[in-house]
C-alpha cells in the first residue's frame, strides 16, 4: 500500500475526498502545501527575524499569546456577516482570498512563535494530539457524527447497560 492509499472500508467518495487530502508528494496541486516548508524552518526564520530586530525582549508566552489571539480575530473578520462558507472559497474575490490568506499566516506565524517561546516542538505535540484525538474519536463510533467524545461515551455506555439489562431481563 503507498503511502497516499485511502484506508480500506472507505465509500467511493470518501476516498476520493482522501486523495485529495494526500496527494503525490511531487504533485503541487490546489490541496497540496509546498513540501520544503516545515515548522522547523518556520520557527528558525521567526526566530532569526526577531533576533535581527531585537524583538525576544517582547516575545513573552503572554504577549505572543494576545498577539495571536488578535491575528484570530483579523482572520474571523475575513469571514464575518457570509453565511456558510464553501471549502475553496469559491465565493471569494481574489482579493479577498489573499486577505484570508495572509491572516491566516499571521495565526500560523504566531502561534509558531509561541510554541517556540514555551519550548514546545510544535509538530510532535500536534501529532501526539492527533493520535489522543483517533482514540476518543474512533471511526466506528462517530463516523458521520459531530458528537463530542463525551456524548460519545455515554451513548456507549448506555448501549452496554441496556445490552447488560436486556440480558437480565432475559434470565
Amino acid at each position: 500500500m503507498g503511502s497516499t492509499d485511502p484506508p480500506a472500508g472507505l465509500l467511493p467518495q470518501q476516498q476520493q475526498q482522501q486523495q485529495q487530502l494526500l496527494p503525490e508528494p511531487a504533485s503541487n496541486g490546489p490541496h497540496c502545501w509546498a513540501s520544503q516548508v516545515t515548522l522547523e524552518r518556520l520557527r528558525a526564520d521567526l526566530a532569526l527575524f526577531a533576533l535581527e530586530r531585537d524583538w525576544g525582549q517582547f516575545h513573552t508566552p503572554r504577549n505572543l499569546l494576545l498577539a495571536l489571539t488578535g491575528e484570530v480575530g483579523e482572520l474571523a473578520e475575513c469571514f464575518q456577516w457570509r453565511g456558510e462558507v464553501k471549502a475553496g472559497l469559491p465565493d471569494f474575490s481574489g482579493q479577498e482570498r489573499q486577505a484570508v490568506a495572509e491572516e491566516l499566516s499571521d495565526v500560523l506565524l504566531y502561534l509558531v512563535r509561541l510554541s517556540n517561546s514555551c519550548g514546545i516542538d510544535l509538530g510532535q505535540a500536534a501529532l501526539s494530539k492527533l493520535q489522543k484525538n483517533r482514540e476518543k474519536y474512533p471511526v466506528d463510533k462517530c463516523r458521520g457524527s459531530s458528537a463530542k467524545y463525551t456524548q460519545l461515551r455515554q451513548d456507549a455506555a448506555r448501549g452496554s447497560d441496556t445490552a447488560v439489562r436486556g440480558a437480565e431481563q432475559q434470565d
